[in-house]
């Protein structure tokens, strides 16, 4: 984990004070080099204001050279203290920035769910966006402290030269700062709307593209061209007025701070001309008044800067802080059973009272009339389903699954999904998935699987590249590609949901037979849920599901002999 631990209890405000906490060393270095930059900015005026009175006015040629050094020197401290205390506070933002995006990763990939309700397009903008907007917290408290230090330095400096206009400025800056403030719950609102409106259109935009080859068969690409460009309008009227907003509140903070300088600098020109102020002092004044136009500025706009990292933090904390899908137990690896895998009355989604047993060295196959209800049994066995969202026990080797930790439950029972998810990078990685696997029992998966043409058919074999979700194979391939990196990880009980829909008929035969062979160790338990014939001949016994219950068992000869729906199935 980057950084410190996240709670399932995380706020917005959390996020931010987390990521000031997480980069003290360089805000805090940061900050004392900016103010320390603010503070010499704010005395260039009072060092040519004295110049003048103690070198011009008089004609004092070494008071003049020295003073001259003097201010070289302060350019070189102000030039430096900036350029310094910058690079640190982007640094900061950067690496904060990085720590959350290295968060929002670990908790999508986090074995056992999470709710936070987003799509992979929000959850892409969130990371891609809003980690980068809510670091920007660390960026606002540099510049923030170090606009207050030029201010209270310019206010010393104007009591120093006349008590009623350091007052005033004491005074009168603060009460904008504090009127500019008002705007702060607004822009934050308009911020998150803003940041909501983009995360949609950016899911909508993935959900298109991913589709696209099915939107493209049924013709349907010129709706969703308009579905996206509805969204598209949406975001760019919420964003507006997120711009609209911000506009105003630059505005208001540019006019203010015009008013306030002509204020001051005008009482400084009718002090002078009452002579209660020197040539060199009026000049000073005046350059006060005019520096203090962009501290007071910096502060509106890091009003503008902390209401857009507090709408983004909420929504990283919406990722961050989502419940676990599944709390599984802490018990380690079971020890191998008979009866490898076993659900006991269980009740969930279209299932009713369901019981199945897998026993080791047993492939079963399972035929359930109605689609949605196989779905609900890869659900189950898959671990997605919460404890408490089905009935009846699901045992593993005879031990409660709910019991096991998420490893040792992940690395006794592996499901191979229908839509087999394959990542950019080269055909042996995918096969692979992170581990070390010997040549010859990749060979073998890949021939067990009949996806050897899938190697041949690219001079790179096993280095061939792939594509986003395999996208330069076809579905056939990517089935036979995924079946082969299930056998390679060689699991105690592999469940496979409709591994063959996309390959011929011949081809299927193949891989009924490679699944055979590859999985008749005697320790192993097989579970295919399909209809089709030539995988379902391969099985021990098949189960057959119906509104929810088991209605029937047998070999599939039997069955076929004695069942006309299972017949009528299978066969059509």
């Amino acid at each position: 984990m980057a950084g410190d631990e996240i709670s399932d209890e995380i706020s917005g405000g959390v996020v931010l004070r987390r990521a000031l906490r997480r980069q003290r060393g360089r805000v805090v270095a940061g900050i004392a080099l900016l103010c320390t930059h603010q503070a010499t900015e704010a005395l260039v005026p009072v060092a040519i204001g004295v110049i003048i009175d103690r070198a011009v006015a008089t004609g004092d040629v070494r008071a003049l050279l020295l003073s001259l050094a003097g201010l070289a020197a302060l350019f070189t401290v102000l030039a430096f203290a900036y350029r310094t205390g910058a690079r640190l506070s982007y640094a900061a933002v950067e690496q904060e920035a990085h720590n959350v995006r290295v968060e929002i990763a670990e908790s999508a990939l986090d074995p056992r769910g999470r709710r936070s309700g987003m799509r992979d397009g929000e959850l892409l903008s969130v990371t891609a966006s809003d980690a980068e907007l809510s670091a920007l917290v660390v960026r606002v408290a540099g510049f923030c402290a170090a606009a207050l230090t030029a201010l209270v330095v310019a206010a010393v400096a104007l009591l120093v030269v006349d008590v009623p206009l350091g007052l005033g400025v004491l005074i009168g800056v603060p009460l904008l700062v504090v009127a500019l403030q008002r705007m702060a719950p607004l822009l934050t609102r308009r911020s998150a709307a803003q940041q909501e409106a983009l995360a949609a259109t950016t899911a909508l935009a993935v959900d298109l593209v991913s589709g696209l080859r099915v939107l493209r068969g049924i013709g349907a690409q010129e709706h969703a061209a308009r579905r996206y460009a509805g969204a598209s309008r949406h975001a760019l009227k919420v964003t507006l007025r997120a711009a609209t907003t911000k506009g105003l509140h630059l505005g208001l903070t540019t006019t203010v701070n015009g008013l306030f300088l002509a204020a001051v600098a005008g009482v400084a020109g009718w002090l002078a001309l009452e002579g209660r102020l020197t040539i060199g002092e009026l000049v000073a004044v005046v350059g006060l008044a005019q520096f203090i136009a962009e501290p007071v500025q910096t502060l509106g706009y890091g009003v503008q800067v902390f209401a857009m990292a507090r709408a983004s933090a909420g929504r990283v904390a919406r990722v961050l802080g989502a419940a676990p899908l599944t709390r599984p137990g802490t018990a380690g690896q079971p020890a191998p059973s008979p009866s490898r895998l076993a659900l006991d009355t269980v009740g969930y989604a279209g299932l009713d009272g369901v019981c199945l047993r897998v026993g080791a060295g047993e492939v079963l196959g399972v035929l359930a009339y109605d689609p949605g209800e196989a779905e609900a049994l890869v659900a189950l066995l898959s671990g997605r389903v919460p404890r408490e969202d089905y009935r009846g026990t699901l045992y593993v080797d005879g031990v409660p699954a709910e019991e096991l930790h998420i490893d040792a439950l992940r690395s006794t029972v592996l499901v191979e999904q229908h839509d087999v998810a394959l990542f950019e990078g080269t055909l042996g990685a995918n096969l692979a998935a992170g581990a070390s696997i010997d040549e010859t029992v990749l060979r073998a998966a890949v021939r067990a699987a009949a996806a050897e043409d899938v190697l041949a058919a690219h001079p790179h074999g096993v280095d061939r590249l792939l594509t986003e979700r395999g996208a330069n194979l076809s579905g056939g391939q990517r089935q036979r590609i995924g079946l082969a990196r299930a056998l390679v990880a060689d699991p105690p009980v592999l469940v496979l949901h409709n591994p063959t829909t996309a390959v011929d008929a011949v081809t299927e035969l193949m891989v009924a037979e490679g699944l055979a062979s590859a999985r008749g160790a005697e320790a192993r338990g097989t579970v295919l849920i399909t209809n089709s014939p030539a995988l379902l001949r391969i099985t021990h016994r098949v189960a057959v599901i119906d509104h929810g219950r088991v209605i029937a068992e047998g070999s599939h000869e039997q069955l076929l002999a004695s069942d006309a729906r299972y017949r009528e199935e299978v066969l059509r």
